[in-house]
Formats: structure tokens, sequence, C-alpha cells
């Protein structure tokens, strides 16, 4: 490993559109942060890496949810993604500092420029992680090695992925998966600006950004609560949604109701859906299958209401009803309208 004696650090590309940065970063700074934290006598730093075009004033905002450095990349080029000059200053940007990993959120931007980035490189990339954590015999040896877990074959099988022979080591990770930290205003930290070198500035590839028409829908991911309806609970949605009205909550799905043709892709959670965080997930009819899960097992409640008594999803639930979801729930809504009379 002495080859790379010369990278050092964790990087975090801060994801930005207009001067609004994707959270997907911060959380992604907060995890660096515990990384780092495990690994003291190695002096690592978390780095946020910034790239648009009038953006060198959100670097203090980076510094405050966790960064102890931000580099700024700030250029004419670069104030809407292109996928071309992101790669070509990205690639630059590694190859100067040379950080010894590389986050990135597994947002559609971030799953276009990462892997377009680790191929430049020649470095290893981990799609879709879960869960990161530092080798500790690795780190006891000045080796800061990232273990890597990912979903496989589905989300049926979880994997451990290492990259000892390339650097940086690269992941990247959906957006809900790590906990965002609370923000530090009295923070400080360096600030830099890197100026790329560009062989050419005429785009090669164009891109049109379709912006899909909005249905009168929500994002589950910016939900508080949320009830989840799996394929037990198909034959009374409408019940779903009578308690997520009364709770001030969200619908939501696994990927059979989706199947079904019940709800929109949207709607549903899952390895395959979207990531979730809520306060209050309540599972109506839900197994527990890996894949819904991996979604939303990050939840801070999780209540399930499930007629089967072996199902998985009472093994990560705080609270379990065993009984039919069409006899439960009527009584749920009774309560809740009979607990917000009194």
């Amino acid at each position: 490993m002495a080859k790379f004696e010369e990278y050092k650090d964790i990087y975090v590309f801060v994801e930005q559109e207009n001067g609004n940065i994707a959270e997907v970063g911060y959380e992604l700074i907060s995890e660096a942060r515990k990384l780092v934290a495990t690994i003291p006598a190695m002096g690592y730093k978390v780095v946020g890496v910034l790239l648009g075009n009038g953006i060198k004033d959100k670097a203090q905002e980076v510094i405050a949810h966790g960064a102890d450095k931000v580099i700024v990349v700030d250029d004419e080029l670069l104030k809407d993604y292109s996928t071309q000059f992101y790669a070509d200053a990205l690639t630059q940007l590694i190859n100067k500092y040379k950080p010894d990993s590389f986050l990135t959120g597994a947002t559609p931007l971030g799953r276009d420029l990462a892997p377009r980035v680790a191929a430049r490189i020649n470095a290893g990339l981990t799609a879709d992680a879960t869960k990161i954590e530092v080798d500790q015999e690795e780190a006891a040896n000045g080796v800061a090695l990232l273990d890597v877990t990912r979903p496989t074959f589905g989300g049926n099988l979880f994997g451990t992925i290492v990259c000892k022979n390339t650097r940086p080591q690269m992941a990247t990770i959906r957006p809900k998966v790590f906990e965002l930290a609370p923000v530090d205003e009295s923070r400080t930290g360096e600030v830099e600006e890197f100026k790329p070198t560009w062989t050419t500035t005429e785009p090669e590839v164009f891109v049109e950004k379709v912006i899909e028409k909005v249905k009168g829908d929500v994002d589950i991911t910016k939900a508080d609560i949320l009830v989840g309806a799996g394929r037990g609970a198909e034959g009374c949605l409408d019940l779903v949604q009578q308690v997520a009205d009364e709770l001030g909550g969200v619908v939501c799905c696994s990927r059979a109701v989706v199947e079904d043709g019940y709800m929109d892709k949207d709607r549903q959670v899952g390895q395959t859906g979207k990531t979730v965080r809520p306060s209050l997930y309540l599972a109506c009819g839900i197994s527990g299958a890996v894949q819904h899960c991996a979604g939303m097992d990050k939840s801070d409640m999780i209540i399930s209401i499930n007629r089967d008594p072996q199902a998985e999803i009472f093994s990560i639930s705080n609270m379990g009803f065993v009984g039919d979801v069409n006899k439960v729930l009527p009584l749920l809504v009774e309560s809740i309208k009979a607990a917000k009379s009194e």
C-alpha cells in the first residue's frame, strides 16, 4: 500500500443545481465525519467538492454541515450540469489533490458522473452503497481501507466490496441512507478554488433536460410520516389512505403493489424504489422482503400490521400487531379520530 501514501482525506461531491445544494451531499459529509473519527491517528479531513458557477458563497454552508475544507470549482462552463465538463473538472481535481476516498450521491447526476470519472482515473467504484466502514486492522497499518456494503442479487444478499489496488476508493450512496448531522454555523474551515484547464469549450454531447410534469403528487422522501401498503393491503387502500390522512402522512408502497398496478412507481419504497427515513413508518400488509426493508429500515419508529406472525417485517419493527389489515385499519382510524377529539 506504500504507493498510496500520497492519497489522503475523504472527499465528498456536493451536488448543487442553481445554487441549491442537494441534501445527500450533507448526509455524506456527516457520514465522512464518522469515518474519520474512527481513524484519528491518520489525521484525515473531510473535504467538500463544489462545482458550478457563482457558487463560492455556498462554501461556508458546506463547512457548517461538517466539511473541514471546501474546494470550489467555479466556471461558466459548469453553470448547468454537463457530463463532459463536470467529468473533465473532477478528473483534474482528483489527479491534483489525490483523495483517498471519494463519495458521491446516487442521484441521476451522481450516477452519470461517478462511473465516468472512475473510468478515466482507473479507480474502483461501488454503486448504491448502504454501509461504509474503515477496516480497523488496515488502519492500524496506516491504510484507510473502506469496507463498502451494497445489496446484490436484487437485494436478497449484501456484499462488502473493497478496492485495495486503486485510489481513490469511490462509492455512490442513495439519499436518506445516512443520517444528516445538525448544522454548526460556528464551524470554520478552509476554502480553496481550483481552476480546471479546458481542452475545448465546445460541448461534444448535448443533453436536453426534461422536467416531468408533477401529477399533484408528493415526494415520499420528504415525508415525516409514511403509511406503507403491501400486497396484503391491496384490497383496502382506501383505509390506508384514511390512516395517512388522519396522521397527516403520505401513502407509499412495496414493489408488489406497483407491479400489480395499484400505485405509481414514485410511491415505491425499497432497493428498486426510494430510500426513506421518516419519523414514523406504518407498514400495512408488508411482508418485509429485504429489498423493501433496505429502503425504510432507518425510520425512527416502525410499526407493522401483518396477519402472519412470522413475517420478516416484525424483525425490524419497534412495534408489531398480528392481524388482518382489513380489520385493524378501521379500528386504527377510529382510535386516531378519538385521540384527536380529546
